[in-house]
């Protein structure tokens, strides 16, 4: 199976002029300017026909002259199936054909447009890959929630794979290459594996080991690449999962692209998913009435792309390079690049469209730097105790990053501190890397709640041998210590006790304090009853 990755390889990146370039340099190659749905969607705009149809706002009229005359102007394209528009769950028209100029643009053998971001996505993938219920699936243990609602949906047994860390940010990425081959020995039933790449901060690691590693064991590797929409599209972007082999992957191309919120693709490629299965659970999963505009969005998104190629990304790789320069103005605000706080094999990659921020003298918390940079009219996407990200997009013009510039180095002019070392180290910050089962045994997930009655409080120091009723997340990193219906081992105990004495943030425990922590009652009748 090593060649089936290595062919899907070869498909992309030996080709001189580089993946990105299947999106056309040339700009008005016949074709690529075409967004069959939504021109299919303005021309019943210009038809002006009169509706005996659903939607119930017919065409926006019923909002005419009001508060919703903004609103209008979408619903005048808000439309259903009917004659012309297609049908999402059997596309047979217009969104098939746009389905499949996604699927080309994107390097997949097909693709599928998701109305309920990548939530949806994931759900189906799950959905496809384990159809019994304690089927077992190979997990990141740093996952979007949606990853834990389809093992709930599926009645799944997850194995959960300690992800590598950055030593100087101590942001976590993918698993290593020998947690997947020592997963896949242990379990060699498992059902497959699924990881997040990029993380949040756009920080990743080559993923084309771990797809070897499956089709060696024939099983499909399956990414949550929502925030890497736009990877493999330039050569200054990183390699798309796709490229690297992954059999099913989910993109929002709302987060990092230009498609509507909750617009969304999922791709596959190769013979390890069953794609009727995933057409069925995409049904499931999504609206039988899709929102017409979030779809026409994504065709659009598409046709951007393909009709304009990398150059579509120049201007914003500028702006980059313009904010990478006025930083280096503004010592104090510290860019997290590979190697920038500390080497580490877990961080090789680096999203340039996600700018994570930091205050370099340590005074400023991530938090903090965000409400100023707030109150300075730049928004971040986020930000945790030591960093802000910065989403940027081909969006992004150098006038946006001459303002934020020019934000920071106002809050640099009136910072009333005087130089010094900084703050100290976050007492927690040595937790980072703290030291955790990189396979796990397996955590039963289903939809039956863990009841009041079916749990109980000890204190810390007697959990050992325990299952979990409460998710434990220390913060940073914010990595899921434990799970609901997972096993408290001795490993895991000295953890908690010293994440305690550090008094550490925890989220999820109910007793902030960790002095205790809840379990299940009695653990055999409780765990019969959990994987029931």
């Amino acid at each position: 199976m090593e060649s089936v990755t290595m062919k899907r390889k070869t498909r992309y990146l030996n080709k001189p002029e580089g993946f990105g370039y299947r999106l056309n340099a040339e700009k008005g190659v016949k074709g690529n300017e075409k967004a069959p749905l939504y021109e299919a969607l303005l021309q019943y705009k210009a038809r002006g026909d009169v509706s005996f149809h659903v939607p119930g706002h017919k065409n926006g009229m019923s909002h005419r002259g009001d508060l919703g005359g903004e609103l209008a102007q979408v619903m005048k394209i808000d439309v259903t199936e009917i004659t012309g528009t297609d049908d999402l769950h059997h596309p047979e028209g217009v969104i098939r054909e746009a389905q499949q100029l996604a699927a080309d643009a994107y390097g997949a053998e097909e693709s599928f447009f998701l109305v309920g971001g990548s939530t949806a996505g994931n759900l189906a993938l799950i959905l496809s890959v384990c159809t019994a219920p304690g089927d077992v699936l190979l997990v990141q243990r740093n996952v979007h929630k949606s990853v834990i609602h389809g093992l709930m949906l599926a009645h799944a047994h997850a194995v959960f794979l300690a992800p590598l860390h950055d030593p100087g940010s101590g942001l976590a990425t993918i698993p290593s290459e020998e947690t997947v081959r020592e997963a896949l020995r242990r379990y060699p039933g498992a059902k497959g594996l699924l990881v997040t790449h990029p993380n949040y901060y756009g920080m990743g690691a080559p993923l084309w080991p771990l797809a070897t590693l499956c089709h060696a064991h024939g099983v499909p590797l399956l990414v949550d690449e929502a925030h890497g929409a736009h990877f493999g599209l330039h050569p200054a972007l990183p390699e798309s999962a796709l490229q690297a082999g992954a059999d099913g992957v989910v993109q929002s191309t709302h987060k990092m692209l230009t498609a509507l919120t909750m617009g969304a693709m999922l791709h596959v490629q190769g013979g390890l998913l069953d794609r009727g299965l995933l057409r069925q659970r995409l049904a499931m999963v999504q609206s039988s009435s899709p929102s017409y505009p979030i779809m026409a969005s994504l065709d659009l998104s598409r046709s951007l792309l393909q009709s304009r190629g990398p150059a579509f990304f120049e201007s914003a790789l500028a702006a980059v390079g313009q904010l990478r320069l006025g930083l280096r103005q503004l010592p104090r605000f510290g860019l997290l690049t590979p190697g920038a706080r500390g080497e580490g094999s877990a961080y090789a990659i680096q999203d340039p469209f996600k700018a994570v921020l930091y205050d370099a003298t340590g005074r400023w918390s991530g938090y903090e730097l965000q409400e100023r940079l707030e109150a300075a009219g730049c928004v971040p996407e986020m930000s945790d105790e030591r960093h802000v990200v910065l989403a940027l997009s081909p969006a992004t013009t150098e006038g946006d990053i001459g303002r934020l510039l020019r934000a920071l180095k106002q809050m640099d002019s009136e910072s009333e501190v005087s130089p010094g070392p900084g703050r100290p180290p976050n007492p927690q910050s040595k937790f980072s890397t703290w030291n955790i089962d990189a396979v796990s045994t397996p955590v039963t997930f289903g939809l039956r709640p863990i009841m009041p009655e079916d749990k109980e409080s000890v204190s810390l120091e007697s959990s050992a041998g325990r299952l979990a009723a409460e998710m434990i997340i220390p913060y940073p990193p914010g990595i899921p210590l434990l799970y609901p219906g997972e096993e408290i081992n001795e490993r895991v105990m000295e953890q908690l006790l010293a994440l305690r004495q550090a008094q550490a943030k925890c989220q999820g425990a109910a007793d902030p304090t960790l002095n205790t922590i809840q379990v299940i009652k009695h653990r055999k009748e409780s765990r019969e009853r959990v994987e029931r």
